[in-house]
This record gives C-alpha cells, sequence and structure tokens, in this order.
C-alpha cells in the first residue's frame, strides 16, 4: 500500500531532538507566551526575509487577524480566489466583509492579475492570493496593481513555506502572511498552530495584542481581542523542523519531477505548470484530468491513497449560500474541484513508489 503522507517517515530521524524540544518545555516552567515562542518568532521572520513573526493558534486566525489588524471589516470587500481551502473565505467573513471571488489561472491554479482588476471596486480593501498547493501567485503583477489602488495584500502560505517568487520567499511578497502550521504541512506542529509574517512594524503590534486578549500589558485590554497564541511545545518542535525546511522541500520537488516527467505528454491529463520565476515546494501534487473520479476509485483498488482538494468550491459551500452565486457562474473553479487529484506526497517518498502510482495512472489513460 502507498499512502497518501507518512507523518512516521519524517519524525523518525527528528525523535531525538523532538523528545529533547518536549523536555526543554516541561523543564522551563513555561507553557504559553514564553522563550521558545519568542526564539522562533525571529527565526521565521529571519527566514521568510521579514522583520516580524506573530505566532498563533492557527492559520486561519492568522488571516483573520492580520485582516482585522488592518481594519478590515463590514462593508469591505477583499478578493480572493474562487477555489481554494475554505478558510482564506472564512477569514474574510470573520472579520464582516465580503469575500468577492475571482477566477483563478486554468495553469498555475492561483490568481490571476487580469480577472483581478475587473474586480477592483469601491469597496475593495485587500487581496488575498493564495500560493495553492505550495506554488506561489504571481506577486509582483499582484503588488504593482494593488499599490495603484492602494490595496492590502495578504498572502495566504498556508501550504507554502519557504516557495519563492522571483527569488524572495513567501511571507515576504505582500504587505503580510499568513501560515499554517498544521501538521502535514511542509513545517507542521504537532497540532494546530499558525503565525502571521510582515514587515509591518504597526500591522505587527496589533495582531500581538489582538492574539492576547487585546492586551500588551498584562490585564489591561486595549481593544477587544482574542485567545490565539502560538504554545511553546509547539514553537519548539517548529524549532526543530525549521533548519530541515529547505531540504524537505528539495525533496518534495524531486519526487514532484519524477511525477512530472512520467505522466508528461498523456492526453487529458493536466500536470502541474511552474513558470520560470517561481519556486514550487509542493505541499500538494496535483493532476486534472476529467475521469478523476474513476482514476481515483482505480488507484484506491490497488492500494495507492489519493485525496480531493477540494471537492466542493468555497462558492458552492451551504456556509455562502447567502451570496448566492450559481454554482456554473465560475467554471474554472468548478472544474477544478470537479477534476483535480493529489497524489501520494511527502518529503521521503522513494522513487518506487512514485514510478509504482505513475505505471498505474498510464495503465489506467491508456484504458480510455
Amino acid at each position: 500500500m502507498i499512502p497518501f503522507f507518512n507523518m512516521k517517515a519524517e519524525h523518525e530521524p527528528l525523535a531525538a531532538d523532538l523528545r529533547s524540544a518536549f523536555d526543554r518545555v516541561l523543564n522551563s516552567g513555561h507553557v504559553i507566551m514564553g522563550g521558545e515562542l519568542t526564539r522562533f518568532e525571529e527565526e521565521f521572520a529571519a527566514y521568510c526575509g521579514a522583520k516580524h513573526c506573530i505566532g498563533v493558534g492557527n492559520g486561519l486566525d492568522a488571516l483573520a487577524l492580520a485582516l482585522r489588524a488592518r481594519g478590515v471589516g463590514p462593508g469591505d470587500e477583499v478578493i480572493v480566489p474562487s477555489q481554494t481551502f475554505i478558510a482564506s473565505w472564512l477569514a474574510v467573513s470573520m472579520v464582516g466583509a465580503t469575500p468577492v471571488p475571482c477566477e483563478i489561472d486554468p495553469a498555475t491554479y492561483t490568481l490571476d492579475v487580469a480577472n483581478i482588476r475587473a474586480l477592483i471596486g469601491p469597496r475593495t480593501v485587500a487581496i488575498m492570493p493564495v500560493h495553492l498547493f505550495g506554488l506561489p501567485a504571481e506577486m509582483g503583477a499582484i503588488m504593482a496593481l494593488a499599490e495603484q489602488h492602494g490595496l492590502f495584500v495578504l498572502e495566504d502560505a498556508a501550504q507554502a513555506h519557504g516557495a519563492k517568487c522571483d527569488g524572495k520567499r513567501t511571507g515576504s511578497l505582500g504587505h503580510a502572511a499568513g501560515f499554517s502550521f498544521y501538521p502535514t504541512k511542509n513545517l507542521g506542529a504537532l497540532g494546530d498552530g499558525g503565525a502571521v509574517v510582515t514587515n509591518d512594524d504597526a500591522l505587527a503590534e496589533g495582531i500581538r495584542k489582538l492574539r492576547n486578549y487585546g492586551s500588551s500589558v498584562k490585564y489591561v485590554h486595549e481593544v477587544a481581542g482574542v485567545n490565539s497564541r502560538l504554545d511553546e511545545l509547539q514553537a519548539a518542535i517548529l524549532r526543530v523542523k525549521l533548519p530541515h525546511l529547505d531540504k524537505s522541500n528539495a525533496q518534495r520537488r524531486y519526487a514532484a519531477a519524477i511525477y512530472s516527467h512520467g505522466l508528461a505528454g498523456i492526453d487529458g491529463l493536466q500536470i502541474p505548470h511552474i513558470p520560470a520565476n517561481l519556486e514550487h515546494v509542493f505541499h500538494l501534487y496535483v493532476i486534472k484530468l476529467k475521469q478523476r473520479d474513476a482514476l481515483q476509485a482505480y488507484l484506491q483498488e490497488r492500494g495507492i491513497v489519493t485525496l480531493v482538494h477540494y471537492p466542493i468550491a468555497p462558492h458552492a459551500q451551504g456556509a455562502y449560500q447567502m451570496m448566492n452565486i450559481a454554482r456554473d457562474s465560475l467554471p474554472l473553479a468548478q472544474s477544478m474541484a470537479d477534476e483535480c487529484l493529489s497524489l501520494p506526497m511527502w518529503p521521503q517518498i522513494n522513487d518506487a513508489d512514485v514510478n509504482v502510482v505513475i505505471g498505474h495512472i498510464r495503465d489506467f489513460m491508456g484504458r480510455i
């Protein structure tokens, strides 16, 4: 059997260091807002090439708190991709603003700048490009457009730790970025976790207050904040993993290159497209074909686990039925929901398993 993801393979080589990190937190007597968090925030900010990192409870909170600290709220509109994990839309809803779906580029699955331009209106205050599956959006063009219209750009970098656009890492490309440290991410904790990365001093200070009950001095609450803090244990775990991130991303790219070489040239099958100025970190390796469901069942019968990211586009979810967006009004989002399939991917996946997957896909495509 070939699983979709193998967490044990990632953790086994780091087991001694992970236990050491646990002991360090246990012996410190500090479990929230201590030295491990401070040091991780410094280290991850430096890794991203930014001034500030603010650890929070999860990736959704990272996006929502960044928007709120910027002053985004009721009556405002935020342009978001038409197909993404629903957290991108939910963050906008959490601050009372309205998500405005923008169709994605059919080759990269990230925001199409030409489509963004047509959606900017008097209520537009922000753009949220999502670096989907590990590929950055075309941030140079997005930032240029945002500057023309005075818009805030918040990167949803939940799937793109270490990815690059024009040589710069995610987290340093927009005005701010939200990261998730969910356990299966390229940089994953052993539970939920997230962070906002930014070069904006005022924004960083606002998020620090908001995450901690609206307080920068104990028992003095300047704003109505929330409780969303990256705890010491998760920060310590992430500090162990961060120095290995570039290596594990390179391993993902190596496996992806085998997939792409083996699957190239098959009629009716779309493999990832990577523009020359972008560096993909392959949180997911996603193919697209009309026979997606049949292929998934075919692979499952042969012991290969695949997943669909994401089978229902945000505009078609019950959570957004009040927006009355027709299911077929965003055809690119709908085709992704209907046709995309994520293949097994983790840093330590071996060549033999990748080639087994390739072989079965070629067999299937040869029969249709």
